[in-house]
Formats: structure tokens, C-alpha cells, sequence
């Protein structure tokens, strides 16, 4: 099965395009990881951890509960989360690929300007507003590895979650 990893930071517009990207792609179906985080979030509360990503055990689990899901839907899996770690990365694709999935990342990009006023204008996590912009600058810096990781990069600031999603539906055909 293809997996399909949409990343990017908070106001990317990963949810939006990977939303598009299932409905224009027939045998696909959306998964996301953050769902294991927060299973591993409720069961680990004992543990010290600012992000569910930073728990090895995430990093194992979501390859594996994709394998299962993919497996049991027979569907390639459109993922939408955002790793900004290198390293949780590797892990994540190095279990996938062991499974026997391709993955394709995509890499959603906007300069921090667009990224800023997306948050801002996003009426879903008001409480949240603070930490998503400060994630903007974490993923400018780890755009370093992700530019040269990513299969296919989309500049976000000069199109619409369906014309993305199209590019990454074409990109995605065309091999």
C-alpha cells in the first residue's frame, strides 16, 4: 500500500488538502496519527513528555496501526501530520517501509507571514493559538531536512487546498 504523509506546519493547510486529496483520489482513506498520540497521551500520564511525538512508543505505534488499517481497508492512507524532528522521521518511514508501504512526503510550505495569519484566522484552537505559533519557528528551521526529504513540495501561499490537492493527486499518478 502508498502512504501518502502531507506534512508542513500549523496553517499549512495539511487537514484541508489531505481532505480534498481523498475526495479526488478514489481508494484512498485520511488517517491520522495524531489519534495514537492521544491513546499514548491518556495510558502514559506517569511519563514526562511536552509532545505525544517525543514517546518512542508513538513512533512504533503509528507505523504499525497504519499497516493494520491499510491492511484490514485494503486503502492507500492519506496521513496529515506534522514531524519536525529528523529522527522521529526516519523511525516513522523506516517502520513503514519494513511493513512494505511506499511512502510519499509531502511537504506543505508557506513563508511564516501566511503561516502567522492562518493560525490567527483559524477559528478552531483559540487556546491553542500560542503553541502553533511557535511551532512556525521550529519548522523554519527544520526546513533543512525536510526541503531535500520530501518527494514532492507544494508552496501553500500561492494555492487553494484543491488545486494541492490536484498536484499531489497528478505528482502521485505520475510516479
Amino acid at each position: 500500500m502508498t502512504i501518502i504523509w502531507v506534512n508542513g506546519t500549523f496553517g499549512a493547510g495539511k487537514t484541508t488538502t489531505a481532505g480534498k486529496l481523498v475526495e479526488l483520489t478514489e481508494g484512498t482513506r485520511l488517517f491520522d496519527p495524531e489519534y495514537v498520540g492521544y491513546m499514548l497521551s491518556a495510558n502514559l500520564k506517569d511519563q514526562q513528555f511536552t509532545d505525544f511525538q517525543q514517546l518512542p512508543p508513538w513512533r512504533t505505534l503509528v507505523p504499525v496501526v497504519m499497516d493494520e488499517v491499510a491492511r484490514f481497508t485494503g486503502q492507500h492512507l492519506i496521513a496529515v501530520q506534522t514531524v519536525l524532528v529528523e529522527d522521529y522521521w526516519r523511525e516513522i518511514t523506516t517502520g513503514l517501509h519494513a511493513l512494505g508501504h511506499t511512502v510519499i512526503h509531502v511537504l506543505l510550505d508557506a513563508d511564516a507571514e501566511t503561516l502567522h495569519a492562518r493560525i490567527d484566522a483559524d477559528p478552531e484552537g483559540k487556546d491553542i493559538r500560542p503553541w502553533r505559533h511557535d511551532h512556525v519557528d521550529e519548522y523554519q528551521a527544520a526546513r533543512t531536512w525536510l526541503l531535500p526529504t520530501a518527494d514532492l513540495v507544494i508552496d501553500t501561499t500561492k494555492h487553494t487546498a484543491t488545486s494541492t490537492a490536484t498536484q499531489i493527486k497528478e505528482a502521485v499518478e505520475a510516479g
